[in-house]
């Protein structure tokens, strides 16, 4: 891999930019329907919402989408990075944690509730989906951050947080959180557990841009941090004493690839449901393209991470039966996993000889 000179840094990182802007341009024209992008785009700038046709409509929705795209996908991709960093494994991503479980589970709360709620049952359709859609959010939010405190609580020691101690703690709360969810599931009737569903597939189909105010308050500050311990991640997946011995502090450089790596996939699993396998194949296969170097992987991992899922949802959406975009990035993601192991596997088994 060749040096990275001041010149490559900011040609890579132009190019990604780039791509994710002609990605921007590109997808909001495909979908169920054809759409002519520039009248409908010039009727979206220019025009009240209430004096918009059906066409600047429905780019209006396939916008959201695009932005919710964008933003999930490039924070699983930068949390893949990070916390593959701070684990030092190359198979961890952003659910490994269990934080994802943990949300889940308060979005499966939230739906048993709005089930059962007479106050919603009552309320008019469009406030009652308004409604579901906030505690939902809110719920799988407190869900996530509730498991991040357990998981903190058993994972630290007093020279830090034991990686494996997160480890541990991170799959063994997953597994309570997803027992919990089989008896909700048990427990609810056809219509709830359809939704329940449904949502667990992931999905970037917003309805509107407030569904993004939960998520940016606490995404946007997560990733300013992330991104700028990219020297520190340089110097950390050497060892830690390695890296403790060049000056970084491992102990907070832990606790924050930690708190906000979780908060981060938290917001995102709050909007679109725990969408699996983006955390693992943006970073690895950018690290063929790129390099290793965390200042340039991780700002490539944000943008090629929020194309990459955008280009997954406009496959999605071109389905005849416009497939959840969860489902496809599992497709994608679960072969692409296998490979890593078998290609591990293989690699460790040359050493041994």
């Amino acid at each position: 891999m060749a040096l990275l000179t001041q010149r490559r840094y900011f040609l890579t990182l132009l190019a990604f930019a780039g791509a994710a802007l002609a990605t921007m341009a590109i997808t909001p024209r495909f979908g169920s329907e054809p759409l002519a992008m520039s009248a409908a785009f010039i009727e979206w700038l220019t025009h009240p919402r209430q004096e918009w046709s059906i066409a600047a409509l429905t780019l209006d929705l396939r916008l959201v989408r695009l932005a919710v795209a964008f933003l999930a996908g490039g924070t699983l991709a930068v949390c893949g990075v990070a916390f593959q960093a701070m684990l030092r494994n190359p198979l961890a991503t952003p659910y490994t944690l269990g934080v994802a479980s943990g949300g889940a589970l308060g979005a499966y709360c939230a739906f048993m509730f709005a089930g059962s709620s007479l106050m919603l049952t009552l309320a008019p359709d469009d406030m009652a989906a308004a409604l579901t859609q906030y505690l939902r959010q809110g719920a799988s939010l407190a869900g996530a951050f509730s498991t991040m405190a357990v998981i903190y609580l058993l994972a630290r020691s007093r020279s830090g947080i034991s990686t494996m101690g997160l480890l541990l703690a991170g799959v063994t709360l997953s597994l309570i959180c997803s027992a919990a969810m089989m008896f909700l599931r048990y427990m609810s009737t056809p219509d709830m557990l359809m939704r329940m569903e449904r949502w667990l597939m992931g999905g970037v189909d917003a309805g509107s841009w407030g569904e993004l105010t939960p998520m940016l308050p606490v995404l946007l500050p997560s990733m300013a941090l992330l991104l700028i311990q990219a020297r520190r991640y340089d110097q950390l997946v050497f060892g830690e004493e390695l890296a403790a011995g060049r000056g970084v502090n491992v102990a907070r450089l832990q606790k924050i690839t930690f708190f906000c790596g979780s908060m981060a996939t938290a917001a995102v699993v709050a909007v679109v449901g725990p969408i699996g396998f983006i955390g693992l194949i943006v970073p690895h296969a950018l690290r063929r393209i790129v390099g290793p170097e965390h200042r340039l992987l991780l700002p490539c991992a944000a943008l090629g991470g929020g194309a990459f899922l955008a280009i997954c949802d406009t496959i999605a959406r071109i389905t005849p039966a416009e497939l959840p975009v969860g489902v496809l990035t599992a497709m994608l993601g679960g072969p692409f996993f296998l490979f890593l192991l078998i290609r591990s596997r293989a690699q460790w088994g040359a050493r041994m000889q």
